[in-house]
């Protein structure tokens, strides 16, 4: 920013005010951390099983798109509170669904997961760029038709557009962190994650595990496009979903793996997106300078594990203070 010759204290400070300057634009900040939570959650849950899913985006679209056929078809013969619980499980079997396919060519044919998941990450962006330009597009408009009100999901505060997607997020990370680190299959998984040839040795289904995961990590990134259909947007349109999966990637390796660290990553990810407008505008600063920070985070979280992972820091002070000793050593001689 000081290189671009503006004042970097003054951005950070207009950012800031764009999270968290008033009840609308902090709410406005949950609304962004919900998607997020979803597909972050997706990618820790597949991590820990050492399985590196970079498709959380098109799981997340096809979610979306299970939840908008749904609702572009039974719209007016369903109840809507019926129609909304159907369509939130739906997105949670077509997310589960999209994510099968890399686990079974994972799991008996040993193809790699991580450039599968992105191939099927454009097949799901392209097949739903197909639905709402035709099949299930409304009137002359590429898009879908919106998911009436009596199906959205409820707004939990006055005033703002939080919605009660927060408390599903919130569920879906309890459930997740009981799961990972309180079950004997959640012991499993990660074993799995951790050393799959002595898990095999040890008698579990390495097979069975690796295809299950995929499931459930495509079913929570599924989740989550039904929730941000219901809850924020309304209706499939171009642009809908995008980058949330690679940042899910992203906000996982932040979060250490850790569903509750991924709830806080996703979180100030969103406090990043939110205010990244209100800085654009108020200094001219380009909304990219946000994705700058977003890498740099990485970078200094994977550095930090590398370092304490290694133990370069006490390595090289025990080398400083050995050295030292010789040298006064030598001194006295």
């Amino acid at each position: 920013m000081a290189a671009t010759g503006q004042n970097p204290l003054e951005a950070y400070g207009f950012l800031l005010r764009g999270a968290f300057g008033s009840v609308g634009s902090i709410g406005e900040t949950f609304v962004k951390a919900i998607p997020l939570v979803f597909t972050g959650l997706a990618a820790t849950f597949a991590y820990r099983c050492g399985i590196f899913n970079l498709g959380g985006e098109g799981q997340f679209i096809m979610g979306a798109v299970a939840s908008a056929a749904l609702i572009t078809v039974f719209t007016e013969t369903m109840n809507p509170v019926i129609l909304l619980i159907v369509s939130l499980a739906a997105g949670i079997i077509a997310g589960g669904l999209w994510g099968v396919i890399p686990g079974i060519l994972k799991a008996y044919f040993s193809l790699n997961e991580m450039i599968v998941t992105i191939l099927l990450n454009y097949i799901a962006i392209l097949f739903m760029d197909y639905l709402y330009s035709g099949p299930l597009k409304e009137a002359n408009i590429p898009q879908t038709m919106a998911v009436a009100q009596e199906s959205q999901l409820a707004k939990i505060f006055p005033g703002t557009r939080i919605h009660l997607g927060l408390i599903i997020a919130i569920i879906v990370v309890a459930v997740l962190y009981y799961f990972l680190f309180h079950t004997a299959n959640g012991f499993k998984l990660r074993a799995v994650g951790l050393n799959p040839e002595a898990s095999r040795v040890n008698g579990y289904d390495v097979k069975k595990i690796l295809i299950l995961t995929f499931i459930i990590s495509g079913a929570i990134a599924g989740l989550g496009g039904s929730v941000e259909l219901h809850g924020a947007q309304y209706r499939l349109m171009a642009g809908f979903g995008d980058g949330f999966g690679f940042d899910g990637v992203a906000i996982a390796l932040i979060g250490q793996l850790n569903p509750i660290g991924t709830l806080l990553v996703a979180y100030f990810f969103a406090v990043l997106r939110t205010g990244a407008n209100a800085m654009q505008i108020a200094t001219g600063i380009s909304t990219t300078v946000v994705d700058i920070i977003q890498a740099l985070v990485i970078i200094f979280v994977i550095g930090s594990s590398f370092f304490t992972s290694q133990n370069i820091l006490p390595k090289f002070f025990n080398r400083f203070h050995k050295g030292k000793k010789d040298n006064t050593a030598e001194e006295v001689l």
